[in-house]
C-alpha cells in the first residue's frame, strides 16, 4: 500500500517541477498587478480585477480550452511561438506550467494586493519626500512591509498549481511521463480496475501536500499581520 512506484514517483515530481515553474513566473506579474490595483487608480480598474479573478469562476475545462486556442501549434500566439522561436506549451510539461500558473494566479495575487494594501502609505510618502525614486520605494519599503502576504501567495499558487487539473488535462492532456501530473494520474489509475491502491497514495500524498502549503499559507498571512501591527 505504501510503496511508491516510479510511474507514481515521477508524476508527483513533475507536479513539484510544474507548480514551482508556474509559481516563480508568475510571481513577479503578480507582485506587479497587487501592486497596481492596489496604489493606483485608473479607468478599467475593475475589468483588470475581474479578469485575474475570472479562472476562479469559470469551468477549469474553459480556461483550458481557451489556452490551446491561444498557445496551441495553431493558436494565435502559439503558432507565431512554434514557428519562429521554437517554443511549444501544447502538450508539453511546459504548457502544464502555463495552465497552473493562469489557474494559480487569483489566489497569488489577492494576498499580495491585501498586504500592500495594509501598509501605511505615509511610509512610503516619507520615503518619496527623501527623494527615493518610485523603484527604490517599492523594494526598500513596500516590499518588504509586504513579504509575508507576497509569501502566502506564493504557497496558496503553489498549492493550487499542485491540484490542477481541468485546464492542464484539456491543454496539455495526460502523456505519462511528460504532462501527467498527481491529479491526471489520480485520474488514470481510478479508471483502472486495480488502480485504487496506488490512487489512495497520491491521494494521501496530495492531501500532506496541500494541508502543509495551506499551514505555511496561513503563518504567513499571521506574520504579516502582527508585523503591520508592529508585534
Amino acid at each position: 500500500m505504501f510503496e511508491i512506484s516510479p510511474a507514481e514517483w515521477t508524476a508527483i515530481l513533475l507536479s513539484l517541477r510544474v507548480a514551482v515553474i508556474a509559481t516563480l513566473v508568475a510571481t513577479p506579474f503578480g507582485m506587479g498587478l497587487a501592486w497596481l490595483l492596489a496604489r493606483r487608480d485608473f479607468w478599467g480598474k475593475s475589468v483588470i480585477d475581474a479578469l485575474v479573478h475570472l479562472p476562479l469562476v469559470l469551468p477549469p475545462v474553459v480556461t483550458g480550452y481557451l489556452l490551446l486556442l491561444t498557445f496551441g501549434r495553431r493558436g494565435l500566439v502559439g503558432g507565431f511561438l512554434a514557428d519562429y522561436l521554437g517554443i511549444v506549451f501544447a502538450f508539453r510539461w511546459t504548457g502544464a506550467a502555463l495552465a497552473c500558473g493562469v489557474m494559480s494566479f487569483p489566489l497569488l495575487v489577492r494576498p499580495m494586493r491585501l498586504s500592500i494594501e495594509a501598509i501605511d502609505r505615509r511610509l512610503e510618502q516619507a520615503a518619496e519626500t527623501l527623494g527615493a525614486a518610485p523603484w527604490k520605494i517599492f523594494f526598500t519599503v513596500t516590499l518588504p512591509l509586504a513579504l509575508p502576504g507576497v509569501l502566502a501567495g506564493m504557497v496558496l499558487g503553489f498549492a493550487k498549481a499542485i491540484g490542477e487539473f481541468g485546464a492542464t488535462i484539456t491543454f496539455v492532456s495526460n502523456i505519462p511521463g511528460e504532462t501527467q501530473t498527481i491529479s491526471s494520474a489520480i485520474y488514470s489509475l481510478i479508471q483502472m480496475p486495480d488502480g485504487d491502491a496506488a490512487a489512495g497514495r497520491l491521494v494521501i500524498i496530495s492531501i500532506v501536500l496541500a494541508l502543509g502549503a495551506l499551514i505555511a499559507a496561513e503563518w504567513f498571512a499571521r506574520r504579516a499581520t502582527a508585523r503591520l501591527h508592529g508585534n
